[in-house]
């Protein structure tokens, strides 16, 4: 797989630009400002549907415009499809693929399929637990696209069942303070805990589904991620991925020690858990079990690296979460997402910088964005554009 051309209207800092592109290795280089990021942005954007920079899409379109146009030709096993998206912020996005008529822009999900490392990446193993659940969940679409409907879902019943949450805790408040012959506020009370229940039962079905898909990725993942570890670090220092649940325990044991249980038994654990923290949900007004609960906990040996790993450990860890993902879809799909390394090299010391460039200088198509030409190695020479106030030119050979 890879990208036979980009072309951008509106997107970020450029009106307008064409870009051919070629299997192998190639590098976009340029000061910082000057609107090399924004490519490779671009090309994460119609594989994931969102950005690594930015959790919004206003700011993907160029100030003054209505619209961005984010247009790539894809070639997969020597067949070439124009993917297209159109980004209208407050408004629903629409997709193109080929000459089909304009689609759901989930529904192009898996036609471009790409792994990007950035700086932002530290957040996974110094940030919070949403970063790491991000991570997993656009890993599980990456690999199955279908899983990005099951996650709107998700997000969508936690809503709604929130909102239910906070409309019972006025009552249960009111009624505390009320003698029981209140009989009205009690009777709403019942028939607020009453819809609770058939929200908790969509919320099981969903999220007991999600977390299942998750661990079943995790157990998959982890072999890649060590082996990526120790070859980036020169070393071997046991990189470990387990799931922390928010389910009850003995379940969230099992689960923290490398267990997968069926799904079945995820969803039943996921209701006695809504049970046991009923309460407590109803009086902070708040879903407290599920999978937007969850973290991923990161560990070198019996350490969390969190809080103990060293500044070259955490990007390690980092670029090996990456690559271990690369090395994932890669199996899976039987060919090469599209890697993207932005601004990576300027990161990395001398020694990660070479091993991580001898470990994927052999992946069908790789873009690269840096400061200064030296700092990408020399295993990774290819093309090169320059970029220069939203200007791109092809270098020569």
């Amino acid at each position: 797989m890879h990208l036979r051309h980009l072309t951008l209207a509106d997107f970020r800092s450029y009106p307008a630009v064409d870009v051919a592109l070629e299997p192998g290795v190639t590098t976009f280089v340029g000061l910082n400002g000057q609107g090399k990021t924004n490519l490779v942005e671009a090309a994460g954007y119609l594989a994931s549907l969102s950005s690594h920079r930015v959790s919004q899409d206003g700011p993907l379109v160029r100030a003054g415009a209505e619209r961005a146009i984010v247009r790539a030709a894809v070639v997969r096993d020597g067949r070439e499809q124009q993917l297209e998206l159109e980004i209208n912020p407050g408004k629903a996005n629409r997709a193109r693929l080929g000459r089909a008529a304009a689609t759901r822009p989930r529904d192009v999900l898996g036609t471009l399929r790409t792994v990007l490392f950035a700086p932002e990446d530290l957040a996974l193993v110094k940030g919070d637990p949403g970063e790491r659940r991000r991570f997993l969940d656009e890993l599980l679409v990456a690999r199955q696209p279908r899983w990005s409907a099951a996650r709107s879902d998700y997000d969508k019943i936690v809503k709604q069942r929130n909102a239910l949450l906070k409309s019972a805790m006025p009552l249960l408040r009111k009624g505390s303070r009320r003698r029981n012959s209140d009989v009205d506020v009690y009777s709403e009370l019942a028939s607020a805990l009453h819809t609770l229940e058939v929200w908790d039962s969509h919320l099981a079905t969903v999220g007991g589904s999600l977390v299942y898909a998750r661990l079943r990725l995790l157990r998959d993942l982890s072999p890649y991620l060590e082996q990526a570890y120790d070859e980036v670090s020169a070393g071997r220092s046991q990189a470990r991925a387990t799931y922390r649940s928010s389910l009850h325990e003995p379940v969230a044991a099992r689960i923290a020690a490398g267990e997968v249980p069926e799904q079945e038994e995820i969803v039943a654990a996921m209701h006695e858990s809504f049970a046991q923290v009923r309460t407590q949900e109803v009086e902070r007004g708040v879903t407290l079990v599920g999978p937007h609960r969850d973290d991923v906990v990161l560990q070198l040996g019996d350490l969390p690296a969190k809080g103990y790993a060293s500044h070259g450990e955490s990007w390690s860890f980092a670029l090996g979460l990456r690559l271990a993902s690369f090395q994932l879809l890669r199996t899976d799909l039987g060919t090469d997402p599209v890697l993207v390394l932005d601004d990576v090299f300027a990161e990395l010391d001398a020694g990660r910088r070479e091993r991580l460039a001898a470990l994927v200088a052999d992946a069908e198509q790789v873009l690269i964005t840096a400061a200064v030409a030296d700092d990408v190695p020399e295993a990774l020479t290819g093309r090169r554009f320059e970029v220069e106030l939203g200007k791109v030119a092809a270098c020569p050979d």
